[in-house]
């Protein structure tokens, strides 16, 4: 039998139910008893895959699950919340893309991406910070709108000229 502990959690692997189907009846059962309250944002993928080990494919499911059940609802590059899409949510502080886009800006700043060379790929990206596609893309846009960057199609994302990049007030 291939039971493994997460925590205090035991995930029966070799058993009748999908480990989806068991990640999503504990979160549902923490929203219930109150741990997580409606509005505030659920575990991400990257976080489900660390609690519990498993591969982001079942925690997307897990995601979905609860999604389907009526226990969360998703906002597209913010993330999945508590409750019914009405519910009034407790927002990041700074979107995740937003993050992202400001610690590669820093090490442009700093140097370690010069000018005219490329930036990590969305790949990259995605797997350095363990977020989806649409964040790493959202986080590449945000740096692109400000200046930092340009994109040749076909070939990646440069770092612009310093005379390119915003004004603000840390140069």
């Amino acid at each position: 039998m291939s039971s493994l502990v997460y925590g205090s959690t035991v995930l029966d692997r070799d058993g009748p139910t999908p480990v989806y189907l068991q990640i999503a009846a504990l979160i549902r059962d923490q929203i219930e008893r109150g741990e997580i309250a409606p509005g505030q944002p659920m575990p991400s993928e990257a976080d489900l895959e660390r609690e519990y080990g498993v591969a982001r494919t079942t925690a997307r499911r897990a995601t979905r699950e609860l999604r389907e059940q009526g226990f969360i609802y998703t906002i597209q590059g913010e993330g999945s919340f508590v409750g019914e899409p009405d519910t009034p949510r407790t927002p990041r502080k700074t979107p995740l893309y937003q993050e992202i886009a400001s610690k590669v800006a820093e090490r442009i700043r700093s140097g370690e991406f010069r000018p005219n060379r490329a930036i990590p790929s969305e790949k990259l990206l995605m797997a350095q910070y363990r977020v989806s596609k649409v964040t790493a893309r959202n986080a590449v846009a945000f740096l692109r709108d400000q200046g930092w960057v340009f994109t040749v199609p076909h070939r990646g994302t440069y770092v612009n000229q310093p005379a390119k990049w915003p004004t603000d007030g840390k140069e």
